[in-house]
């Protein structure tokens, strides 16, 4: 069945997108905002995959969530109006909410792309992506791991994400809930608070669990930073940072 409502959090990596959706999950109030439409080739995805993943991503309350980054979007609304046999000339958000209903939209971002970019390649190299809360760190070694091409990259990467986002999100003034990493861990439980209310939720007697996960950041991840910030800016006259 379709959902009554739903919402989409749109991330690039490292921007404490599971950590949030981890939070909303837990309140049982506010969907199962998994990354749906990661694994699957969109190419392959037909109108019962897509109602299974309504069943699969809505709670009891008629609620749908979904974590995504621009990567494919356009390849999934190709897919949505076909399977859904929606008419030419819809806009792509109007496309998106013919398969998200009534859908609301959250921006997640980081500031300090360059520290989002660090976290990443450290994140690849270690194969350490989340640290359940308790959990021993990785013992993978990975202080010789650095590299300069990969953490600029992963800059521009998660710039040119960003960029697409926003580009869908012109089409139709769409102003989306923004939450930044740096306040988000700061102030975790109030934002999640602050999503239930963006998405008009009732919030009497919703519980947010405890974070999820621990922090990941060390020394050789700081190293990093402070040696891609001098790195990239070697030979400029005006030094940014």
């Amino acid at each position: 069945m379709k959902p009554v409502r739903s919402y989409t959090i749109w991330f690039s990596q490292r921007t404490g997108s599971t950590l949030l959706y981890k939070a909303l999950e837990s309140t049982e109030v506010a969907g199962i905002p998994r990354e749906w439409l990661t694994e699957p080739d969109p190419g392959t995805f037909g109108i019962q995959d897509i109602r299974q993943m309504w069943q699969n991503g809505t709670t009891p309350n008629g609620v749908f969530g979904l974590k995504t980054s621009s990567v494919k979007l356009d390849d999934w609304l190709h897919t949505f109006q076909r399977e859904l046999h929606l008419p030419a000339g819809l806009s792509r958000p109007q496309i998106w909410e013919e398969a998200f209903p009534a859908c609301k939209h959250i921006f997640m971002t980081r500031r300090n792309k360059v520290r989002l970019a660090v976290s990443w390649w450290r994140a690849i190299v270690s194969g350490e992506w989340h640290r359940v809360h308790g959990t021993r760190p990785h013992q993978e070694e990975i202080a010789d791991k650095y590299s300069f091409d990969g953490i600029n990259h992963l800059l521009v990467e998660c710039t040119l994400r960003e960029a697409g986002m926003e580009a869908f999100f012109a089409e139709e003034r769409i102003v989306p809930m923004t939450i930044v990493y740096e306040d988000f861990i700061q102030n975790y439980e109030d934002t999640v608070m602050k999503v239930l209310n963006f998405l008009n939720i009732p919030t009497e007697s919703v519980q947010v669990a405890s974070p999820f996960f621990d922090p990941i950041a060390d020394e050789i991840a700081e190293s990093w930073v402070q040696r891609f910030r001098e790195e990239r800016q070697a030979g400029w006259k005006n030094i940014a940072w």
